[in-house]
């Protein structure tokens, strides 16, 4: 897939007054400070289009960017820093989870990791709940460029393990970085996928 066009539709804190539903839909959502934003700009090929900071948790509504005019790109906000207020973390998580369980377009969601780290309470307490939910989710590892190869492999084998405690199968895994753009061609092949699956549908 090429990214011809990637516009901004609208930012809103709840999940009723998203776009129409006409189209397919993927979230990107993950702990603060993983790169989601640089990870997005990657995908999308534009440096601007999501709000990248030096201070995470900067984003803070549900952001729709409608791609090609076929697909809508969500960037969520991120969970688990800190310095977010504990008021403002505990309005995050509702709406979040309101937004994921109630799209009915939504055709996946991105949940991204940060490679360097260890197995984190927050993602695996995530994750478990859109496995409880049966809603469809992918690991995206991140920041791929900030490890060698074999600690990386070590990283992803600990997660891996740690994941089969809760499931039998691991869901989808990709593995990215958003300044060599590894990964972003089978982000979207596997995006490509699920559209012409969409299309089936309808």
């Amino acid at each position: 897939m090429k990214i011809k066009e990637a516009v901004f539709v609208m930012s809103n804190t709840d999940a009723e007054k998203c776009p129409e539903p006409k189209v397919p839909e993927y979230a990107f959502i993950g702990r603060s400070n993983v790169g989601k934003s640089s990870l997005i700009n990657a995908i999308t090929g534009q440096k601007k289009l999501a709000k990248t900071s030096s201070t995470p948790g900067k984003t803070q509504l549900i952001n729709h960017f409608i791609i090609n005019d076929e697909w809508y790109l969500c960037d969520l906000p991120g969970y688990g820093y800190a310095q977010i207020s504990k008021t403002a973390r505990e309005k995050f998580m509702p709406m979040i989870r309101k937004y994921i369980a109630s799209r009915e377009n939504l055709m996946n969601t991105f949940v991204l990791i940060d490679i360097r780290h260890e197995p984190q309470k927050n993602d695996l307490e995530f994750m478990a709940w859109l496995g409880e939910k049966e809603l469809a989710f992918s690991i995206v590892f991140t920041k791929s460029d900030k490890l060698g190869q074999g600690k990386a492999s070590k990283n992803i084998a600990i997660y891996k393990r740690e994941l089969k405690k809760q499931w039998e199968e691991c869901p989808p895994i990709f593995i990215s970085s958003s300044e060599t753009r590894q990964g972003v061609k089978d982000i979207l092949d596997y995006i490509e996928d699920i559209n012409g699956y969409w299309e089936d549908q309808k």
